[in-house]
């Protein structure tokens, strides 16, 4: 473990220097203070007057709506408090963008805060603290995304494989044997965790995997409006939709186009958001179970903060079986 005088040398400043810094007195610079944080992130220095004065840990939160119960980010948070904060822990909510991460490391943010935990949502393979967490000495719990060989960091979500593989039983049953898939670009861990899991399932099951059989897209509507009429004039009978917002978005570009469902093709989704039982007809799709994931993300921080270096934790992903699935109309 490093030590102030580590901190000190390698700076080449004297240790009241490095104690001022570390504890955010307010007579050295803003640009020296700086210098120490982040030289005290590189060398793994862990502050044990904070760590002994505060039990706090922090929600960092991005692209998730999270203010009022329902929705997805809500839920994820309360599981995580309903667990941490009974066992003594301060649990802080912060919502944050990519220009934040560009002016502070994550490391430095945590060390000056005081926080020994961060629980991540939210973010994408291309936000800028992703390659922080290969290296850092802070423990983090990413939900919907995977670190390799840092056992300070652990990763939490839902198996992606189990439900693509419920939905391609289920569909197979209706008698689908042309199954497309409608994702956003795969910018992401778990979008492309689901594209693989897709491309996975067709093979297990002996089904056809065809690149035109697929539709990638940034924006929601544009990308149903482009994808769900070319997949249904290829003789496509069923689409999964790689989240709910995009089913949703496919049930109503299929009602514009004059598209029955499940009766002309049917629509899948992933996530079960409150909504997808009132669409028009119900949406199938795979639960993940929020509030759960919540309580898997504190489990697993409670693993990295015992020095039990836990990789990931996989909750069950069940399908919830509704209306806009159904028989495979007859193609030619």
């Amino acid at each position: 473990m490093a030590t102030i005088n580590d901190i000190a040398a390698k700076l080449g400043v004297s240790k009241s220097t490095v104690s001022k810094g570390l504890n955010n007195a307010t007579d050295i610079s803003e640009e020296m203070r700086k210098k120490i944080l982040e030289t005290a992130v590189e060398l793994g220095y862990s502050n044990k007057r904070l760590m002994n004065r505060e039990k706090k840990l922090c929600i960092i939160i991005e692209n998730m709506d999270y203010n009022t119960p329902n929705q997805f980010g809500h839920d994820i948070i309360l599981g995580f408090k309903q667990m941490a904060e009974p066992d003594g822990w301060t649990v802080d909510v912060i919502p944050i963008d990519k220009e934040f991460q560009r002016n502070i490391p994550y490391g430095v943010f945590m060390m000056q805060n005081g926080y020994l935990g961060a629980f991540i949502l939210g973010f994408s393979l291309i936000d800028p603290w992703m390659p922080e967490f290969k290296s850092s000495k802070i423990p983090a719990v990413l939900y919907d995304n995977y670190i390799s060989n840092n056992p300070h960091i652990a990763s939490v979500g839902c198996d992606c494989q189990e439900g693509f593989d419920q939905i391609i039983k289920h569909l197979l049953d209706f008698g689908h044997r042309k199954i497309g898939l409608i994702s956003g670009p795969l910018e992401s861990y778990i979008l492309k965790a689901r594209y693989s899991a897709y491309i996975n399932a067709l093979s297990k099951y002996n089904l056809e995997i065809n690149e035109d059989y697929i539709g990638l897209g940034y924006y929601v509507t544009d990308s149903t409006k482009e994808h769900v009429k070319r997949m249904y004039d290829l003789g496509i009978t069923a689409i999964i939709c790689s989240h709910d917002v995009r089913a949703i978005s496919a049930i109503t570009e299929c009602r514009d186009k004059g598209l029955r469902i499940p009766e002309d093709i049917s629509i899948v989704g992933f996530d079960d958001l409150p909504m997808t039982a009132y669409t028009d007809p119900p949406l199938t799709t795979v639960r993940q179970d929020r509030t759960a994931l919540g309580r898997a993300g504190y489990y697993a921080m409670s693993c990295l903060q015992n020095d039990l270096p836990i990789g990931s934790v996989m909750l069950r992903a069940p399908l919830i079986v509704r209306g806009s699935t159904g028989p495979a109309r007859k193609t030619d």
